[in-house]
């Protein structure tokens, strides 16, 4: 009987001792998530720029970086949204309150970063005064961005533009077009890809340096902004709301505005890139 008991106690204490040790690696392991910080991003440059750079300076503070790139300009959203992601960086403050209202979703930029001048590209052509009647020119089909390369294109002077915010269209605030120009609305992401098609093409930054359009085509004009213009072009920092204070969006904050990532991006990127937090 004595020693039954005595097998029972062992048996009760190995259960209690495998018990704790169960509890304690849960407890570790959502102590090591927690220290996961999840970005969205598209590639060029701002996933770049995450992982070749804010990897490294927030793994210095003990914070580990899981970059997911995207190709367009909705999942970034929608995933950060949903709780998939606990920040994104691709985008402008205007494309983002687009967004919200758009599609019902609770995001707040939370930091300034870098801005991308747009510009106008041409396989066929050096200068505005080669463009002719009827030729094509693409541009991003998203309300925000559609407006921005209209404005470009009336900075040429190939059009006169006079957006209202009661349009319907961007295109609606095209008030001459000497030239007959056709406009070509696309996806932002595949606007690179209209090259064979297109006399002219106007290009987010990200877009035309993930493509390599320089090695293709000629940079034409390149979007002169104000001040004020370079404020609306800012692409932030993103996450949801409620998550403004987080350790996660601190950490994050911190990392992306840091000395080694303002050096980057000159280093990089030149004139094509340029931060807005030093």
């Amino acid at each position: 009987m004595k020693k039954l008991f005595k097998l029972l106690v062992l048996a009760l204490v190995l259960f209690l001792a495998c018990g704790c040790s169960a509890e304690s690696t849960a407890e570790d392991d959502t102590a090591a998530d927690d220290k996961v910080i999840k970005v969205g991003a598209t590639a060029v440059p701002h996933a770049m720029v995450l992982k070749d750079v804010v990897k490294d300076v927030l793994a210095e503070e003990g914070w580990t970086l899981d970059v997911v790139e995207f190709s367009d300009y909705v999942l970034p959203n929608t995933s950060l949204e949903d709780g998939e992601l606990d920040a994104n960086y691709f985008q402008t403050l205007a494309y983002m309150v687009d967004q919200n209202e758009a599609r019902g979703m609770h995001l707040v930029a939370v930091q300034g970063v870098h801005y991308e001048p747009m510009t106008l590209f041409s396989k066929d052509y050096t200068s505005i005064d080669e463009f002719k009647d009827g030729d094509t020119v693409a541009v991003p089909n998203d309300y925000d961005n559609e407006v921005r390369a209209l404005k470009l294109l009336a900075s040429t002077g190939l059009i006169e533009y006079d957006h209202k915010d009661g349009d319907a269209s961007p295109l609606d605030g095209i008030t001459s077009n000497p030239k007959n120009l056709e406009i070509y609305e696309v996806e932002a992401a595949l606007v690179p890809n209209a090259n064979a098609d297109c006399q002219g093409l106007i290009v987010n930054g990200n877009y035309a340096l993930e493509s390599n359009l320089k090695d293709s085509a000629n940079a034409v004009f390149v979007e002169q902004l104000t001040p004020e213009q370079i404020e609306a072009r800012i692409n932030y920092l993103v996450v949801k709301e409620g998550s403004e204070e987080s350790e996660k969006t601190k950490a994050l904050v911190k990392a992306i505005t840091s000395d080694k990532v303002a050096e980057y991006i000159e280093e990089n990127y030149g004139s094509a890139v340029i931060d807005t937090f030093k």
